[in-house]
Parts: C-alpha cells; structure tokens; sequence
C-alpha cells in the first residue's frame, strides 16, 4: 500500500470518527434542550382548594386564603392568622394498604403527599398501580416535621411507625415503596424553595435519562402552632398574616 493510499485511509477513519463524535455532542445538547411536559397536577391550598380548578377560581376572583387558626389539629386559640389546609385528619388509609394504627404515626404530610400523588397520576390518565416496576421518580420538597411533638403533647404512641412515620427522607420513599416504583426517590428540604428545587430535580433527572416520569412538588403541613410562636418571638409575623417575604 502506497503512502498516499495510507493517508486516504487515515483521513477516511478520522472524518468518521469526527462524524460520530459530532453527533454525539448534538445528542447530549439535545437532551438538555428537551421540553419535560406536564400531564397531569394535584394540589391543596389554603382557602378551601382541592384542585387545580379550585385554585384557578381562587386566584380569578381574588380571594382571601388567610383564615384564623384550625379546628382540628387541637391547638389552644388564639388570635393568629395564616394560610391553613382543611381536613389534615382525613386520610383513606384503606386505598394505600396503610393500617389505621400507622396511619395513625404518619405525618400529615406523608398522607397529603400520598393523596395528591395518586389524584395527580388520575388526572394524567394513568392507573397509579400500572406503575409497578417502572422507572418513575419522585421529588418532594418538604420544610420541617414537627408531628411527634404534635402527638407526644396528645399522648399518643407511635411505637413500631415513629421512624417512618415522622421522617422526611421517607416522604419520597412513601411515595415509592406504595406505589412499587423503582426511580429515584429524593426529599429536598431548602426551605421556602423547597418545591422549586425539586421540580428542577426532577427535570434534571428526566434528562440524565435516570427514569421516564417524574412526581415532583412539594408538602408542608404545620401539626403544632410552633412555628407561630417562634416568629412572634423573633418579631417576625405581620399582624394582617400576609407574607412580607424579601
């Protein structure tokens, strides 16, 4: 073989090699480029919302979703003033295979995630149980657990449940095991931006090619008034209850 013919060859392979890696760059940008689409929601909102029409009536109309503090979660009165979720206390625990005595030690949190997970996957058109074995992800965002304080001022026993129950690496994992999903399963906890991150997440993830659906939002339900009380302490609550955040 002739020099000439040696270089044909050499320029041959090389042209090819930089064919493919071109397109292997154009499919990794590609990738990060990708619109993720939303097919379905699920939400709860203080001022009555139990859907996502709930909330575009809310926010049409311009209502007030500030309201005195809850009925139902046996705290003392008082005169404060916050964005509140009604019925904290129903839970089917029968849908999920959920006793009524861990039902019982799960933090409201893990039951509101639960439900609005489940009305989400319906809304979407998809059987939550034909989601057994897949790549699915979950993505919670969270901001604090504070339901053993809750139960240990009521005298209730969480022995057998209290780790699960109250843990805020399990609000995902919640999720996951119920639903037999084998994505990955991640509780964020940044505070205020606690959803946003988790949404970002699982975009993220959605990308990396780590699984084909993700669940991403975000919970917080206040099972005792301390939150209150260490704000006013700090001289940190408006008196209107309305955020003045930033």
């Amino acid at each position: 073989m002739s020099n000439e013919e040696k270089l044909l060859g050499y320029l041959k392979k090389v042209t090819l090699e930089l064919h493919e890696t071109k397109q292997r760059l154009r499919d990794v940008e590609s990738a990060g480029s990708d619109p993720v689409v939303v097919v379905g929601m699920g939400c709860r909102f203080p001022g009555g919302v139990a859907s996502p029409e709930d909330l575009w009536r809310l926010l049409a109309d311009g209502v007030d979703a500030m309201g005195a503090f809850p009925t139902d979660r046996g705290w003392e009165g008082g005169s404060g003033v916050g964005g509140f979720v009604d019925g904290m206390a129903d839970f089917d625990a029968g849908l999920f295979g959920i006793s009524p005595r861990e039902a019982l030690a799960m933090d409201p949190q893990q039951r509101l995630l639960l439900e609005v997970v489940w009305e989400s996957l319906e809304r979407a058109g998809i059987a939550p149980l034909s989601l057994r074995g897949l790549p699915v992800g979950v993505f919670a965002g969270t901001n604090g657990q504070d339901y053993p304080t809750a139960m240990a001022l009521a005298g209730e026993s969480m022995e057998g449940y209290a780790s699960t129950g109250s843990s805020g690496s399990v609000l995902s994992g919640r999720v996951s095991y119920t639903l037999g999903l084998e994505g990955p399963a991640v509780t964020v906890d940044t505070a205020c931006s606690s959803s946003l991150v988790a949404m970002h997440l699982a975009a993220q993830s959605l990308r990396a090619g780590e699984c084909d659906l993700a669940l991403a939002g975000g919970v917080t339900v206040m099972s005792t008034p301390g939150a209150f009380v260490e704000f006013d302490k700090q001289g940190g609550l408006a008196g209107d209850g309305r955020c003045k955040a930033f």
